[in-house]
């Protein structure tokens, strides 16, 4: 993980079962590289609205948090601490996610359209909420770590977080990086600077050129899923002020994947976005 993180990895829930399938994807990875976990649920009007039909106070939601812990501590053997705030999903994940200094959150999704809080066109709002990459979970289940990541290569500005990150998560697990990148000569830069940084650092990668025509987007879920990885890593993109992020239909798009392989989500912190090559 990248420097000065502390090994807490975030889990928001709101007790759905694509959430909690996230809670053990996160604990699975947690176990394999000794990691602790954080449950939070967001205490907002919608929770003290279904709270109000139950005719039960607050106090159940630590209950909840705790009977989630409890049944993951048997599986898994982490250390989980749990919090319920008060707050607003879009702004206080990240605001603990912040005051933990975790490395990572894994957040469950059911895809563009979903009832639960933390779900759907919502997910999209907390993944650009935090500085802290995301991974998004679907409800297809994983029960290890991430042995193969696909890292998907598509211009020359900004992959240089990524690359950082994917180099630092495939040494964590022994994973091996697989570079898919868009065809043209502008690139070749890039990939080379791309792949120093693996072989300095000893990550495994590969490299594949799409020379398919058609949708970029199609081919990496495509490619993803032939290669059965699990785990695609996006940067989102800075909108044309450098003072916001937002996710346009490639992202929503890998995000939402229909082989629901879970897709680490990086904003990027250099709002100056410097190309990686200079010529």
């Amino acid at each position: 993980m990248e420097a000065k993180r502390n090994p807490v990895f975030l889990v928001p829930t709101d007790f759905s079962a694509v959430c909690t399938n996230a809670a053990r994807r996160a604990a699975a990875v947690a176990k394999s590289i000794h990691y602790k976990l954080t449950l939070l649920h967001v205490i907002d009007r919608a929770t003290k609205s279904e709270l109000k039909k139950e005719k039960k106070g607050e106090e159940v939601i630590i209950e909840r948090l705790n009977d989630l812990a409890g049944s993951l501590k048997k599986e898994y053997r982490v250390e989980i601490a749990v919090i319920a705030r008060e707050g607003d999903i879009f702004t206080t994940i990240a605001e603990v996610a912040e005051d933990l200094n975790a490395s990572l959150i894994f957040l469950g999704t059911h895809g563009k359209v979903g009832m639960q809080k933390v779900t759907g066109s919502f997910a999209l709002r907390v993944v650009l909420s935090s500085e802290i990459p995301t991974i998004v979970i679907q409800k297809r289940p994983f029960e290890k770590g991430f042995s193969k990541i696909v890292l998907p290569i598509t211009n020359e500005t900004g992959p240089w977080s990524k690359t950082k990150w994917a180099a630092s998560i495939a040494k964590e697990f022994n994973a091996e990086i697989l570079i898919f990148q868009l065809p043209g000569d502008q690139l070749d830069d890039v990939i080379t600077m791309i792949t120093n940084h693996f072989e300095v650092n000893k990550v495994k990668y590969s490299l594949k050129i799409d020379n398919k025509s058609g949708n970029f987007t199609k081919h990496v879920i495509d490619y993803a899923t032939a290669e059965n990885a699990e785990l695609i890593m996006i940067m989102t993109n800075p909108d044309s002020g450098f003072t916001k992020f937002f996710l346009g239909s490639y992202d929503e798009d890998i995000i939402f994947n229909t082989s629901q392989i879970p897709v680490m989500c990086i904003n990027p912190r250099d709002f100056k976005w410097k190309k990686v090559v200079t010529r």
